[in-house]
């Protein structure tokens, strides 16, 4: 799914990306809108994950829609 489509559907897919990172808020899914580079940066400062382990999840999230 491209980056245009996640947008559209972000707040569909908010309650997905909850379950998947309970750790993050409702604020944190708010500000990030659809922008992958914050959204991996919120999955980093949350769970404690390298950069680049943080870019992977949200690539393999966006890749599972």
């Amino acid at each position: 799914m491209n980056e245009d489509r996640i947008k559209g559907k972000w707040k569909q897919l908010t309650g997905t990306m909850k379950e998947k990172w309970g750790k993050l808020t409702d604020d944190d899914l708010r500000v990030a809108e659809g922008n992958a580079e914050y959204l991996a940066g919120k999955v980093q400062e949350r769970y404690g994950l390298a950069r680049d382990a943080a870019e992977e999840q949200v690539r393999e999230f966006e890749r599972s829609l």
